[in-house]
């Protein structure tokens, strides 16, 4: 009888595993026909790192750079990976975070079915995991590739960690540190988990009850965890290093982000429950009302206060509540990595925090129902019932990824005075050939927030390819007014005085661009082509063959069509020729 029981259950752990590999992929399978979107475009397309495939100079760089504002060489590497597999497939880029996404679920129920042996409670916590419409955002993005590495070895690191507490190890635990180190090298966001791992001691691990003394219990902690923590706070010093022009923080009041960081924590609580109105970005609102946000604290207040007073008796209550706040603490918005794009909160913050919410779900939802029939006859149904609309959102949700036109389009429906996306989606459709209406949203994005430089900027840049460059130059002039440090509006308003044959204030321009961007690739490009221009062949060489280092593929062209530098630069041209001419 037992070797039956044994066999059944064997069966119902494989079918869980199957299901949940098969929904995920159904709801998600669209995302092989998704384009690079937003920030894809500097992440890949214009990214000659990433287009060079896996080289030692790409290995180089990618631990070498915080570009975008964070140290994530993983990530680097595996788009590099990527391309040298794929090219520029969109799809593929895409199927790649879903795979990483189907992956993570799986080890997520293996983890929790191991430490608590609750098979279906288990199997709801990675259904949620994998099923959310939150979490479309961080498997349908391919910017997002850091959300979906850095979760995989988040759940790897955990399943090692349990591991390790069952037969305690120096082999078992440096697994578990190399897991780790990983997960650092994907996101900063995974600086938390050793806390989490703290947690799990107490539930559902429930190392704590052999230990007899506080004291003891500390020391042990300490000594198990310090490196972990270490390399926690190594990480941190990386991120905030020279923090730059990358960090946005200080251009918002501490007032207003002090006011916004509770009223978010809310929202994400709220749209866990009723995920609807979900966009991309959410504009930041340097004026909420004091009683909301004295509100939002009182409810959060009320609810640890709750969850503490219980630890004892309904521990996982209080595991599930800690995991979500201190794994949504980081990026609650107190600090913004970001160059100029403010938000009041992210969908994909959500994607590690939800699974202590789901935890609180699965485990606490039956107290409500002591009676164990009744619980299968209720919540069973109603938590099937759950899943599936959660799948059709999601899938529904997906479908707003397809392109950069599509998503901008939905992030305006869903939000009210969203001038970044009006400049955005004014982005798109210029790239899309349609240049009256990327003019039009970018005077509606003028219209909202009349000191946003980026949005005069890029309407400037169209009225130049449309020939209007008197009016061009107003408005990148008024772009450099407001932000004197905007590298693109000089690059842009070089470009019109290299149209107008201005050549010597289109070579002051592009040098100031690239002083406030030394990686500006296509800036020494037009500074090489204005150095030619004047027939000043040594700087115009020179310049080039920087932008051509850099991965700027329209040098390579124009050298080629004009053989115009000396023979050192033609030999680098020669040599980076295969991959610039498949671009």
């Amino acid at each position: 009888m037992l070797k039956k029981i044994d066999i059944k259950h064997k069966e119902q752990i494989l079918f869980i595993y199957i299901f949940l590999a098969a929904i995920t992929l159904a709801v998600y399978w669209q995302v092989n026909r998704l384009d690079f979107v937003f920030d894809d475009i500097a992440y890949v397309i214009e990214n000659g790192h990433i287009q060079s495939g896996m080289t030692m100079d790409g290995f180089t760089w990618a631990f070498g750079t915080k570009y975008f504002g964070l140290w994530n060489p993983l990530v680097w590497l595996s788009l590099m990976l990527d391309y040298q597999l794929y090219g520029m497939n969109a799809g593929a880029f895409h199927m790649t975070n879903l795979i990483l996404h189907i992956l993570s679920t799986l080890l997520l129920f293996w983890l929790f079915h191991r430490m608590t042996g609750a098979l279906w409670r288990s199997a709801f916590v990675a259904a949620f995991f994998a099923l959310h419409p939150l979490h479309v955002e961080s498997v349908a993005w391919v910017s997002e590739r850091k959300d979906v590495l850095s979760a995989f070895f988040w759940m790897l690191t955990l399943c090692l960690y349990v591991f390790y507490t069952e037969k305690q190890s120096i082999k078992r635990y440096l697994l578990v540190v190399f897991s780790f180190v990983l997960a650092l090298l994907s996101k900063p966001m995974v600086v938390t988990l050793p806390v989490i791992m703290i947690l799990l001691d107490y539930w559902p691990l429930k190392r704590f009850e052999n230990q007899n003394r506080f004291s003891d219990m500390i020391v042990w902690q300490l000594k198990e965890k310090l490196p972990l923590l270490a390399l926690s706070l190594l990480l941190v010093v990386v991120t905030f290093y020279k923090p730059g022009d990358n960090a946005s923080y200080e251009l918002l009041p501490l007032q207003a982000r002090l006011a916004n960081a509770p009223v978010a924590f809310m929202a994400y609580l709220g749209k866990t429950f009723w995920p609807h109105d979900l966009a991309v970005l959410y504009p930041f609102d340097a004026h909420i009302p004091v009683w909301q946000a004295s509100g939002a604290v009182l409810i959060i207040a009320a609810i640890s206060l709750v969850v503490i007073i219980a630890f004892r008796k309904l521990p996982y209550l209080c595991v599930g509540w800690g995991w979500f706040v201190i794994t949504i603490l980081p990026v609650i918005g107190m600090i913004q990595i970001s160059s100029s794009t403010p938000y009041a909160m992210a969908d994909r913050y959500h994607y590690l925090p939800s699974i202590g919410l789901s935890i609180m779900m699965a485990w606490g939802l039956p107290l409500l129902l002591p009676r164990k029939d009744i619980q299968k006859k209720i919540l069973f149904p109603a938590g099937v019932i759950f899943l599936v609309w959660m799948s059709i959102v999601s899938w529904k949700q997906c479908g707003y990824w397809k392109n950069s036109i599509d998503l901008w389009s939905h992030t305006l429906n869903v939000t009210k005075n969203n001038y970044v996306a009006h400049n955005n989606l004014g982005l798109a459709l210029f790239k899309a050939g349609h240049p009256d209406e990327a003019v039009y949203h970018y005077s509606k994005a003028i219209f909202i927030k009349p000191d946003y430089a980026t949005a005069y900027n890029n309407r400037g840049n169209v009225l130049s390819q449309r020939g209007q460059y008197a009016k061009a130059i107003e408005d990148l002039n008024e772009a450099i007014r407001l932000n004197p440090e905007l590298a693109e509006a000089y690059n842009n308003r070089g470009s019109v005085y290299y149209k107008l044959e201005d050549h010597q204030r289109a070579i002051d321009d592009f040098f100031k661009a690239i002083r406030f961007n030394p990686q500006f690739t296509f800036a020494y490009q037009n500074l090489g082509l204005s150095y030619f221009q004047k027939n000043e062949r040594d700087l115009a060489c020179l310049n080039l063959q920087t932008a051509c280092s850099m991965g700027a593929c329209q040098v390579l062209e124009w050298a080629k069509e004009r053989n115009a530098c000396f023979h050192s630069v033609e030999m680098i041209l020669n040599m980076i020729a295969n991959d610039n001419t498949r671009h």
